[in-house]
């Protein structure tokens, strides 16, 4: 494709999105959406709930904000997190949801194996589909019992770095 007919075909692509973002969400149901796009949405959830609760940590220093973000979001740890949440016990929708987020194909990145990745997507994919389907309760308490245990899995590293 040219580069003029891929500029053309973009803007016609948002033309047509911008009227149906105004119309409000395009499913009915979560749960048919692709795992990957689960993942998408689960993954702007954790980054929000992430920043928000750093801000009663540190508030005036944007690079340690950052730094403590980029941690917690990495493959390794998400998917460590992911292991103690099915350890702790997740119900057979949760479970299924986890599994169609594992078995996602996408682009693995440098810093993480294939497991990782795999993981941190299926929790990611868990995180969006509670979100998605409205299910705040349940969202915010994966999200605390998450975030609990990657704060103590980084205060443990850097007790034995000291």
């Amino acid at each position: 494709m040219k580069f003029t007919d891929f500029q053309a075909k973009l803007k016609r692509d948002l033309q047509e999105s911008g009227k149906r973002l105004s119309e409000g969400p395009g499913y009915e149901d979560p749960g048919q959406l692709p795992a990957l796009i689960l993942a998408y949405v689960g993954d702007a959830v954790f980054s929000l709930h992430v920043r928000s609760a750093m801000l009663s940590v540190e508030s005036n220093k944007v690079q340690l904000l950052h730094t403590l973000l980029a941690r917690m979001a990495s493959a390794p740890m998400q998917a460590r997190a992911l292991y103690e949440l099915e350890t702790a016990g997740l119900n057979d929708l949760e479970q299924a949801v986890v599994r169609r987020g594992r078995n996602a194909k996408g682009r693995i990145p440098h810093n993480s194996t294939v497991a990782e990745y795999r993981s941190s997507t299926a929790l990611e994919a868990l995180l969006g589909y509670l979100y998605l389907n409205g299910q705040q309760e349940k969202l915010q308490q994966i999200l605390g019992q998450t975030v609990e245990f990657m704060c103590s899995v980084m205060a443990s590293e850097m007790e034995g770095k000291a």
